[in-house]
């Protein structure tokens, strides 16, 4: 087995609420860190100051997006696709361990794929 943590269907179900805020929040902290980056790229120039506001912001956004992403982490619960939102959970199915598989706008977990085989090779669940 390679993971600690495994969901039925029902423990992923329980967890799509706090899991879609997950989502909200660290696409909201990369793009205050794209902004950030911006600003601090400018102040990367020879003979410049990199402290101040700026950086401190900057370096504040990335320690909020790691303990976010640490969360889903401690739970073992994969993001493979931030944009689209698209998140794997470790399970067990017929006593083989797979992922249950969400992607952002979906309502439920409906559908499960083998470890290795991704996206591509997601099944509905019966």
């Amino acid at each position: 087995m390679r993971f600690k943590k495994h969901y039925t269907r029902d423990d992923a179900r329980a967890l799509l609420p706090h899991v879609r805020l997950w989502l909200k929040r660290m696409l909201q902290l990369r793009e205050e860190l794209r902004k950030s980056e911006e600003c601090v790229g400018g102040l990367m120039e020879p003979g410049r100051d990199v402290g101040g506001p700026v950086t401190n912001a900057w370096l504040r956004t990335l320690a909020d997006l790691k303990d976010v992403l640490q969360e889903s982490r401690n739970r073992e619960i994969q993001v493979k696709d931030l944009d689209r939102g698209l998140l794997d959970f470790p399970s067990i199915i017929n006593g083989k361990e797979v992922f249950l598989c969400w992607e952002l706008g979906e309502e439920d977990i409906e559908f499960w794929h083998d470890l290795d085989t991704g996206y591509a090779g997601r099944e509905r669940l019966g």
